[in-house]
């Protein structure tokens, strides 16, 4: 056995860990790695090679993203009556689970492996242990970098609650094990442990982890879980941004004049908001050293970047190839990046911020929310897809993702919304719908919200400028938009005033309504 301890030598904890019923074997386990040690292990294994700022960068294989339809939860008395079961929570049977299990605990018996202790959620409250057991050793590198780091002291005397078991070499024989195909994550919340196999895509263990803890928190603690980022100002208010991807969610919460939280994943309970994560997995398609200085400074030696090209026969990384996949990739510790809060926790919140890209040019640049319209509009998780953005798609679509993030919610959306609703009305938290989407008419007449616009209405909610503002009342969607805005032009704010065919625009605003309300329909049903 080899120790190779960021400070020590712990040997009592390596026993624990083949005391641990996953490791009724004997492999060669690496424990606790130093990132340096990772890294230097994983180019000895030929995973990935060292970019010129000294990243690590490596490619995931076949799969460069998540696959949401190889993802199954055990059915079990657990979750039998607390699952919302479907297409997205695809029951998996206990016996398939526990004969996968062994199968890849044999094929692990003769593999070099890594593990590592890790911790998710920064709230000591809510705090959940976890080993992770990779046969990558970037994989461990990754898990260093997403979730949180136990201290050396802490390290001694460390119980894991949840087992991660990734072991991309592994494939299932669907037939014989009850998977769609070769590649599977399933999640056992009565053993406690997520089997992943078949997938090098890294991003596998971190939304694992994620489900369980959509599923813990509200389930058992009444603890909101998140997909959103936060920051906190100069005051102590904290304030969430939620949004799918192309909204403005990563940008709109880096600001200079606030410290963030966390760019993902928190929790809310009665007193804070809460990272649940260690770091960052930032996308880094088309990356600027202008743009997004903070994420480009944070590729240096320990980041890893996930399936990036260089330029020519140099190690600097063309930021924007998209020959492998658009899903290019980076992760790093959060301290990696300046201006971060330490630890990652804030005060409840004051200001919440839905971020949608409207393409059809309808809603609002900025509107606040009633408590009744926060939770509907929690439940849709609305933003649209543009032309060209995948194959098919030949004008703009809307798209919904229940609570900004259907893909990893175990629970029916409604229990999330209803949570939601108590904490807003007992906390007084103003709410507020942006859209960073168009104006002045849809995609390819109008033009896109100037972010420069978007930023300005997002500091005068956080400032209170809002406070002294009358609001008027959206005919169709009912909702409360400001007549006023520093350094924003008025006739923006409705965006009715800014189409030049006024029926056109009660048109297509009508038929966003009646989109919104088939999901919500579709939803809650």
């Amino acid at each position: 056995m080899k120790h190779d301890i960021l400070m020590t030598d712990l040997s009592k904890t390596a026993d624990n860990i083949i005391n641990h019923p996953i490791f009724s074997l004997h492999a060669d386990i690496h424990l606790n790695l130093r990132v340096s040690t990772l890294i230097e292990e994983a180019l000895q294994n030929r995973e990935g090679v060292l970019t010129d700022t000294g990243a690590f960068m490596c490619d995931t294989g076949k799969f460069t993203g998540r696959s949401p339809k190889d993802k199954f939860v055990v059915y079990d008395d657990k979750t039998a009556d607390t699952v919302a079961w479907g297409e997205i929570n695809q029951a998996f049977e206990t016996d398939k689970f526990d004969n996968l299990y062994k199968k890849m605990l044999d094929f692990a018996a003769t593999k070099k492996l890594y593990a590592r202790y890790a911790y998710a959620c920064a709230s000591e409250k809510h705090r959940t242990n976890i080993l992770v057991i990779n046969t990558l050793a970037w994989h461990n590198l990754f898990c260093n970098h997403l979730f949180l780091r136990p201290t050396e002291e802490e390290i001694e005397n460390f119980e894991p609650e949840w087992t991660i078991l990734n072991i991309p070499e592994f494939e299932a024989t669907p037939a014989v094990d009850g998977t769609r195909q070769g590649n599977f994550t399933i999640i056992d919340f009565t053993k406690k442990v997520i089997l992943i196999g078949g997938t090098a895509y890294a991003g596998e263990m971190k939304k694992g982890i994620f489900t369980v803890l959509n599923y813990v928190l509200p389930e058992e603690k009444k603890v909101l879980s998140m997909h959103c980022s936060a920051n906190i100002g100069q005051d102590g208010d904290t304030a969430l941004f939620f949004g799918l991807s192309g909204t403005g969610k990563t940008t709109l919460s880096a600001d200079p004049y606030r410290k963030l939280i966390g760019d993902d994943e928190h929790g809310w309970d009665d007193d804070e908001v809460f990272n649940f994560e260690g770091g960052c997995y930032a996308k880094v398609i088309n990356l600027s050293q202008e743009q997004e200085p903070e994420i480009f400074g944070a590729i240096r030696y320990g980041a890893i970047l996930e399936n990036t090209r260089f330029i020519g026969k140099s190690t600097t990384v063309d930021y924007t190839n998209q020959s492998v996949t658009e899903n290019t990739r980076t992760a790093y510790p959060i301290n990696y990046i300046p201006n971060v809060a330490v630890p990652s926790i804030g005060k409840a919140p004051q200001n919440i911020f839905f971020l949608t890209a409207d393409a059809f040019g309808v809603l609002p640049p900025i509107s606040k929310l009633s408590v009744e319209q926060a939770m509907y509009y929690f439940v849709a998780g609305y933003t649209s897809k543009l032309a060209g953005t995948e194959m098919g798609i030949k004008e703009p679509q809307a798209t919904f993702s229940a609570c900004f993030g259907a893909a990893f919610l175990p629970l029916a959306p409604k229990k999330y919304a209803e949570l939601l609703g108590e904490k807003i009305k007992s906390g007084n938290v103003n709410v507020w719908l942006v859209n960073t989407g168009w104006s002045g008419g849809g995609y390819g007449v109008g033009s896109r919200m100037k972010l420069s616009f978007t930023r300005a209405m997002i500091r005068a909610a956080l400032t209170g400028d809002f406070d002294r503002i009358t609001f008027s009342k959206h005919e169709i969607f009912g909702l409360d938009i400001p007549q006023k805005c520093p350094n924003v032009p008025e006739e923006i704010l409705n965006p009715r005033n800014t189409w030049s065919d006024k029926q056109a625009y009660d048109q297509k605003a009508k038929d966003l309504a009646l989109a919104f309300e088939e999901n919500y329909q579709r939803i809650i049903k």
